[in-house]
């Protein structure tokens, strides 16, 4: 009887040949990557058992940092000279701390792959020198509910692995690289709350890219958002960047630049980074006063070349972030110490060209089929060619306000109060005295008709007039005089892009003419 499917012998082949590599015995430290020739990626358990078996290692300590959507406990590698995995222990070794993080989307694994062999190398003796300055925190698999949603046709035209990958989104369907201001997600409150337990200064957060057909093995971003500290943006831009491209340039051939696509937009071609909205991680992370690093590895290159390139990438920033870990931990430091309070910030910014022109290294891909679906792959052509065009990495404000002192908050705004404590943000109650106040007169409110990451977006428009307030009883008080200052700034200010009013916090709320329910305290 002829088969009603054509490729299902190619299937059949293929779903054997798995199986005969799918469960090899060996060494506990190889990566399921490792074991199928590149053919899968690693699942919740493997990553939990790689995680634990490192473990046995005086130098690496088991530890979870928070919980899924479904419950599973979320696995973090403390590897570095400390007693224990606490935050108390991490904090007290005076050391510079830095956060690695793998699979925040479950398709984009070769985070997750790279960070487990990273461990393994430092379990081997590889790296000691790093301890003398450092103390690290992996997270090799942070959507762990989306990892474990497997199927073979998750993130398309990407070049493997064959054997399937997780989904973008988390168990309730949201994208968390687009929660850390709203914190909707368990995952997001868990990471908010690892960065105000053991405060790393440094945080890398693992990615791989698609779209452009460029001619970059990876490609990489500081923190986007204009209020980011400028002394982290020269870290990075001027120093580490830099330097690190042009180590794997001389090592391993390969060319890094900074994350973007080509494309036009206003009839102009350019090179297009993507957002400025702490949202997204590493810009959230900036707005902590915290270095911040975003990878994105090529998605046409074979997956093997992707978990490479990022394994070499992390190694070399740490190397750079070891080199340099004092000017990291003053950078740090000083970021934290100097107020906001009377600056004036961003609240919304645009794409900002380059001054001039750049080259841009353009490639080409070959297509090709996926053996088990049948469906179109691309991978990676060893071809590339420069195109001139202006780069739009960075962003200009377009609208700013002046930093308060404080803001005074209602009590009975409970979703604001439980997120800004889930930030880390310090609070404090208002002590009912009469004070001089700005309160925002709202013009109009712009409400997206259709929701986002389920919430109808929304936008206001108004003015900031004068007013006397009396703090009612259990009012709350947030001082802009913090090390979260800029994060605050941005989730309170009701015009901010990405703030509460944003989200849809203050919906019922907000009414044209009425007042913006916080008010702000301006200060001398």
């Amino acid at each position: 009887m002829k088969s009603l499917n054509p490729l299902l012998p190619a299937i059949t082949a293929l779903a054997l040949l798995l199986a005969c590599t799918a469960s090899p015995p060996g060494d506990p430290l190889l990566t399921r990557a490792e074991l199928t020739d590149y053919r899968e990626t690693s699942s919740y358990a493997e990553v939990v058992d790689f995680l634990q078996h490192a473990a046995a290692d005086p130098s690496v300590h088991y530890a979870t940092f928070g919980y899924t959507n479904e419950g599973r406990a979320l696995p973090l590698a403390v590897v570095g000279d400390v007693a224990d995995a606490s935050p108390e222990a991490v904090r007290a070794s005076g050391k510079t701390v830095v956060y690695l993080q793998g699979n925040i989307h479950a398709g984009e694994v070769c985070g997750k792959e790279a960070l487990q062999m990273l461990l393994r190398d430092l379990v081997a003796g590889r790296h000691r020198e790093w301890r003398e300055s450092m103390i690290l925190l992996i997270a090799p698999i942070y959507n762990a509910d989306g990892n474990e949603r497997v199927t073979l046709t998750n993130r398309g035209r990407q070049h493997g692995p064959v054997g399937g990958m997780g989904q973008r989104p988390n168990a309730q369907g949201l994208d968390l690289n687009r929660d850390h201001m709203k914190l909707d997600s368990p995952e997001a409150r868990s990471v908010a709350r690892l960065f105000s337990q053991y405060d790393p200064h440094a945080a890398v957060d693992l990615h791989t890219t698609n779209g452009t057909q460029h001619a970059y093995h990876l490609t990489y971003s500081p923190p986007l958002h204009p209020n980011t500290p400028p002394a982290i943006d020269s870290f990075l831009r001027d120093g580490l960047f830099p330097h690190v491209t042009n180590e794997i340039q001389g090592k391993h051939g390969w060319e890094f630049y900074y994350y973007g696509n080509a494309g036009s937009r206003g009839g102009e071609r350019g090179w297009y980074t993507f957002d400025h909205r702490p949202r997204f991680n590493n810009n959230y992370i900036g707005l902590r006063n915290r270095i911040a690093i975003l990878s994105e590895a090529y998605s046409y290159a074979s997956f093997e070349e992707r978990v490479l390139a990022t394994l070499y990438f992390v190694e070399e920033i740490l190397d750079y972030l070891h080199e340099h870990a004092p000017e990291v931990r003053q950078i740090v430091a000083d970021s934290d110490a100097a107020s906001v309070a009377g600056q004036t910030l961003a609240l919304r910014a645009v794409p900002e060209p380059s001054a001039e022109p750049v080259d841009i290294l353009m490639g080409a891909t070959v297509p090709q089929r996926h053996p088990l679906t049948g469906l179109p792959l691309l991978l990676r052509a060893d071809t590339q060619y420069v195109e001139t065009m202006h780069e739009y990495g960075a962003f200009a404000p377009t609208l700013r306000e002046r930093v308060p002192e404080a803001y005074l908050i209602p009590a009975d705004l409970d979703e604001v109060l439980i997120r800004l404590a889930a930030h880390g943000v310090a609070l404090e109650p208002a002590d009912g005295a009469t004070v001089d106040a700005e309160a925002f007169r709202i013009d109009s409110v712009q409400t997206a008709e259709r929701p986002f990451q389920g919430r109808n977006e929304q936008t206001l428009f108004g003015r900031y007039e004068t007013a006397s307030q009396t703090p009612a009883p259990g009012d709350i008080l947030a001082r802009t005089d913090q090390p979260l200052g800029r994060l605050l700034f941005s989730l309170l200010e009701p015009a901010s892009d990405d703030g509460f009013a944003n989200w849809g916090f203050l919906a019922d709320r907000l009414r044209t003419g009425e007042l913006y329910p916080i008010v702000r305290i301006p200060g001398g």
